[in-house]
Formats: structure tokens, sequence, C-alpha cells
């Protein structure tokens, strides 16, 4: 199964209720409290290594489509795996994959009810 999550969008500026992710060094705002589900995110150390570090930078530079998935392993199984699996705040695991040009993150949920250190129910994008 997989379910739309979020758009994660790169930023180099701080965002009101930012939550820090202390596994991927970055910032990121709660989608489910955006009506169009974006998650800004701002690194801490944002690579320029382009040639050296593609894969960090891609990630660093790049927005994202994220999905929830029953099951992560699959999802990423052969796939271009940019980071993860990782367990970003305690609610599941998460990976980033480099796929026709852009990243696609997976999401693979514990609990619904968290986002970081917000409680912030999920539920579809739309309702």
């Amino acid at each position: 199964m997989r379910q739309f999550d979020h758009i994660g969008i790169p930023t180099d500026d701080p965002k009101e209720g930012e939550s820090w992710v202390e596994a991927s060094q970055v910032w990121v705002t709660n989608p489910r409290n955006h009506p169009q589900r974006i998650e800004y995110i701002r690194h801490k150390v944002k690579p320029d290594a382009r040639k050296t570090d593609p894969k960090r930078w891609k990630l660093a530079n790049l927005p994202h489509v994220a999905y929830r998935v029953d099951d992560l392993e699959s999802e990423i199984a052969g796939e271009d795996v940019v980071y993860g699996p990782f367990d970003p705040a305690g609610f599941g695991r998460a990976a980033f994959i480099h796929k026709d040009g852009g990243i696609v993150e997976f999401i693979e949920y514990t609990t619904l009810d968290v986002w970081f250190d917000q409680k912030t129910p999920w539920k579809p994008a739309g309702e």
C-alpha cells in the first residue's frame, strides 16, 4: 500500500514550528498543518559537494514527494537509496530514494498520531 503523505521543499530560511531531526541534521515543519501538505526542510549544513557527494546534494537541494507505506524494505529494495532507512523521531522509519530524476521518501509509520513532537493525527490529503 502506498498513500500520499506530503511534499518536501528545501529551504534556507527558518520556518515557524520547525522540529529538529537529529538523525539527519535538519529542521522540518509539520506537513499535517499545511493545507497543501508541504514540509519545509532546512539543513544544518547544506552540502555543496554536488560532484563529490551527489546523493547528499540531491537530498538537500531537490524537492521530494513522500508516501506512507506498509513495508519500507520492500519499497526500497533494488532502488537507489539516497538516505536511510532511519528513525526520524520515534514514530516510524523513513528512507529517501532517487528515481526518475527526483527524490521520493517512503515512511513506514508505527504511530499515526504524532509528527515529531506534535500531536497531529494523520489523515489522507484533502480531508
